[in-house]
């Protein structure tokens, strides 16, 4: 029986590697990459010479099969993703799982990540944080994370491509408020490397007319105090039932809570329509 080795790899200056990933590359007998175009770069940049299988989030179960199969024959495998740390937002987590489920051992080579890199040069307070990777795609889907994530008080790290870029600063700033901060990581470790502190509506407007390039990592304050103390919807509405069974009308019951709550009068009402 073989062994899968989560082998992390840098995240943009190749000279960011350590000693012991470099052996555990030359030593595996095959690497898992989610694109061998880029870790064959990596591979020829410190001459090592090793079997490239591409593993990516469109790879089928047969292909995450035939990998297992071959480390239950006895094969040690590496499994890398295009920069920093697989299985972390990335399809190398599937064939971590399946190695479990196989009873395969599984071993880590830790390396650098993007977002941990992020949290340092934000100079906020990263005693709490919350890694969300990258948001849903679907409208519901990233509206309901977004809600979801409204009121959390820890710090917020995304992960976010430069062609998505705008859409979703305008999201975070409709669901976090115009004036939470915000410090916007581009390219970490490589040469055009760039951090902006700004709030989220001074960031949206600054990529109006700036050209998103690059890569992303987004560094978001977390609710303040107020803003946790808000009651959920549920919590308010329950507010303007008990004043309509007092005698209030509807419409007084909603403005009443409304002013009390922070939610809107016609939000409140809605809700009390369905």
């Amino acid at each position: 029986m073989g062994i899968l080795y989560i082998i992390g790899t840098p995240i943009g200056n190749m000279e960011d590697i350590t000693l012991r990933q470099l052996r555990m590359l030359n030593e595996v007998d095959f690497i898992c990459a989610e694109d061998t175009r880029v870790t064959l770069k990596l591979l020829n940049r410190y001459e090592i010479k090793k079997e490239l299988v591409s593993f990516h989030e469109h790879s089928s179960k047969s292909d995450a099969q035939r990998i297992i199969d071959r480390i239950i024959s006895g094969e040690n495998a590496g499994i890398v993703t295009d920069a920093g740390m697989p299985c972390i937002s990335d399809p190398g987590e599937v064939l971590v799982k399946l190695c479990y489920e196989n009873n395969i051992e599984v071993r880590v080579v830790p390396s650098a990540t993007a977002f941990a890199s992020a949290a340092a040069l934000s100079g906020m307070n990263c005693r709490r944080f919350t890694f969300e990777g990258f948001l849903p795609v679907q409208k519901k889907e990233r509206n309901a994370r977004l809600d979801l994530l409204r009121n959390e008080t820890a710090l917020m790290i995304f992960y976010e491509a430069p062609h998505k870029l705008r859409n979703t600063l305008a999201d975070l700033s409709g669901f976090f408020g115009s004036d939470r901060k915000i410090a916007v990581c581009r390219e970490l470790t490589k040469i055009h490397e760039q951090v902006l502190h700004m709030t989220l509506g001074e960031s949206v407007e600054y990529y109006k007319t700036n050209e998103p390039k690059g890569e992303f990592v987004l560094v978001i304050d977390g609710a303040g105090q107020e803003i946790s103390d808000k009651p959920t919807i549920g919590q308010a509405m329950e507010q303007v039932k008990r004043l309509i069974e007092s005698g209030e009308k509807p419409t007084d019951a909603c403005k009443a809570v409304a002013k009390e709550t922070g939610y809107k009068k016609s939000e409140l009402y809605s809700a009390l329509q369905t």
